[in-house]
């Protein structure tokens, strides 16, 4: 029967989608727009009663909510938004939808800082609700302090309630129950302990893991409660380095917890926890060189893998250099080989019910950015629904090779190499050198899916090599390459960016004489601070949406953190110093690339947008000043009614063909010799 089955899904997938074409030959490069317009659709989900599907595409450049009627394919536009892009979309029964706004755009993911809120649109879009305002928004009506409204879960059998999680920076976070029809609240989390910041919800949607700050600390206080109606007690105490538990889900008995740890291991492991007795039990999953269910930033990641109805344990998965999924269930993992044999070298994901009629499957790899598909398990036949990017054409894209360099203490990271087609081993190319943003951010993942993936691939089709490399700090690698970081921007993370531009030498992919930086927040940092820390290392750096002064960053009325989000100002003070000290301001001051352009040899490219919250624009424009004044060259782009990454495509065009221009002339074909 497997045989037969996977014959059938090959079969109907090579006729349907054509996947011959894929031994095509490297064609021309596509345009620059190609790369940087918004998805055609994203992220689509299905309504409880499975007729329906809220999926959204771009409108006015920016990624509006749609509503697609699952056997008619007839689809409904709800939204019209220019400004923000619709996130976070979830349905509500199959009559309502709750989403967020944010920007696709950001150098690190979806962003949320200055959009955020929650709203509630009926499926004809004739009903509306504002549950929250945006962010933006409150600071317009001068409510500034942070609040965020966020889903969790649905009420099994409602079609108004769902469970939302509410956050006040500075303050804490409750748990409700919410009518989105009448914004009733009900409280869930009576008599919680003070500055929760995260939850874990048991198998009936009750919350009873409470994870909160220590006043004004980075420590850490893990609460439980054995019922909805049982007090709260502490459980254990803990930093946020070093060896640490963070719960993650409820087992099967709904009282042992699923636990990431890191018990005498570097990466934190999946193991159950008996909150009676307080310890430690079974390890369930591990990974050598990769976090399981939660990195050392305290962020979920690929871990236990829950069935959403009976909230069961099915499997697991790791966020590797690929993601991979390992099933505990026979149906999960017939369904898994049968999908990954139709579409073979791809990460193949899949949600419902494996004795179900009809599965929604994800796919996406390096060379194919994400597709959509139904799986109709009783035809034995795979439907394609949606493509993220049907613009691209076979060839179109180059491989994302993953790869491990060494820093010059031992640490081994895992980066990524994109090379142009038709790269000829041996012959040393024009290189940049991508930084992620962040820091404490793990930004890029194999496949056509982050801002480090689509410069990589724009590039690389230009005739560039790019090296996107992790660095100490970045999350989901183990506590030793997180903790490196520590009081460690500008010194040993730069020197990890060093090492992987002489790996990229030694390798004999990257032409010495040739190598620029290139990054956006963190990662614009990186690149300033690269031309100012080794100026004759790199020829030029292009720096987006750039920190450029870290003391001012923790001091300034506007920017990163909150300034009543004590607990986050704490971990920057870890990460970076604490400006109250003259010691720590002074050593900030040394690795602070708006007082080192005197150093400074490389042509500079810089953007920024003008409503940036996140990296303001004093940041940017201090260093630009700086620059000037010293006659140093600066290529400054900036864009009005942009935050913290380019949303409108004009812009984003308008930004990268000034960036090629740029890169020819300073390392490219037009480079002096």
């Amino acid at each position: 029967m497997r045989s037969s089955w996977h014959s059938f899904v090959r079969a109907a997938m090579a006729v349907a989608l054509g996947f011959s074409a894929w031994a095509a030959a490297v064609q021309a490069a596509p345009a620059v727009e190609s790369f940087l317009r918004p998805p055609a659709y994203r992220g689509p989900v299905l309504s409880a009663d499975g007729r329906y599907f809220a999926v959204t595409v771009p409108v006015r450049d920016r990624m509006n909510l749609a509503v697609v009627d699952v056997e008619t394919r007839e689809a409904k536009l709800l939204t019209g938004l220019d400004d923000f892009d619709v996130v976070d979309v979830h349905w509500v029964g199959s009559e309502r939808l709750v989403f967020s706004l944010g920007r696709i755009s950001s150098p690190t993911g979806p962003e949320y800082w200055d959009g955020g809120g929650m709203f509630m649109i009926s499926r004809d879009g004739k009903e509306t609700r504002k549950l929250l305002p945006t962010w933006r928004e409150r600071i317009r009506n001068l409510q500034i302090t942070f609040r965020a409204l966020t889903y969790l879960a649905p009420v099994e059998g409602s079609d108004e309630e769902i469970i939302v999680d509410e956050y006040e920076a500075g303050g804490s976070s409750h748990i409700f129950q919410l009518n989105v029809r009448t914004g009733r609240r009900t409280l869930l989390s009576e008599g919680r302990p003070p500055r929760v910041y995260r939850w874990v919800l048991d198998r009936a949607a009750v919350p009873r893991v409470a994870v909160s700050w220590v006043k004004d600390s980075v420590e850490q206080i893990v609460s439980y409660r054995a019922s909805a109606k049982d007090p709260w007690h502490e459980l254990f105490r803990q930093r946020r380095t070093g060896e640490r538990i963070e719960p993650v889900a409820f087992d099967d008995d709904n009282q042992t917890l699923i636990v990431a740890a890191n018990p005498g291991r570097d990466t934190m492991a999946l193991y159950l926890y008996d909150p009676k007795t307080r310890q430690l039990g079974e390890r369930l999953a591990a990974h050598g060189r990769f976090d399981m269910g939660a990195d050392h930033s305290g962020n979920r990641v690929a871990g236990p893998i829950v069935e959403p109805k009976s909230r069961r344990l099915v499997g697991f998965a790791v966020d590797g250099e690929k993601l991979e999924t390992i099933w505990l269930e026979d149906d999960y993992a017939r369904i898994q080989a049968t999908i990954d044999a139709a579409l073979p070298g791809a990460v193949n994901t899949f949600t419902g019910d494996p004795k179900g009629k009809r599965l929604l499957v994800r796919s996406y790899s390096d060379r194919q950015p994400m597709r959509w598909f139904f799986l109709h398990t009783d035809r034995r036949a795979l439907e394609p629904l949606f493509d993220s990017a049907p613009w691209f054409k076979p060839g179109d894209l180059v491989a994302m090779e993953p790869f491990f360099y060494k820093s010059r203490d031992g640490l081994e990271m895992l980066g990524y190499l994109f090379l142009p087609p038709g790269h000829k081993k041996g012959v040393r190319l024009p290189t940049v050198v991508h930084v992620h943003g962040g820091p404490h951010a793990r930004a890029d993942r194999w496949g056509y899916n982050s801002f480090g993936s689509v410069e990589g691939q724009l590039l690389a089709s230009r005739g560039y090599a790019v090296v996107v490399p992790n660095f100490r700090i970045t999350p989901g690698f183990g506590a030793k390459i997180f903790n490196a970081g520590m009081r460690q921007m500008g010194k040993a993370m730069q020197e990890d960016i060093e090492d992987v531009t002489d790996w990229a030498i030694a390798k004999g992919y990257a032409d010495p004489g040739r190598i620029c930086l290139s990054g956006a927040s963190y990662g614009g940092y990186a690149a300033l601070m690269g031309v100012a820390k080794t100026p004759d290392k790199y020829r030029c750096a292009i720096a987006g949406l750039a920190v450029t002064d870290i003391e001012l960053l923790l001091t300034s009325s506007y920017g990163d953190i909150p300034r009543d989000d004590r607990g986050g100002l704490q971990f920057w003070y870890e990460l970076a110093g604490n400006p109250a000290s003259a010691a720590d301001a002074q050593a900030m001051r040394s690795v602070s690339p708006a007082y080192l352009a005197d150093r400074i040899k490389a042509p500079v490219l810089m953007y920024s947008g003008v409503d940036d919250i996140r990296v303001p624009l004093e940041q940017p424009q201090k260093m630009r000043k700086a620059l000037e004044a010293l006659n140093k060259p600066v290529v400054w782009i900036q864009k009005d009614e942009e935050g913290h990454g380019f949303g409108k495509l004009e812009n984003n065009v308008d930004l990268y063909n000034q960036v090629l221009t740029f890169l020819d002339k300073h390392i490219g074909a037009g480079a002096a010799r």
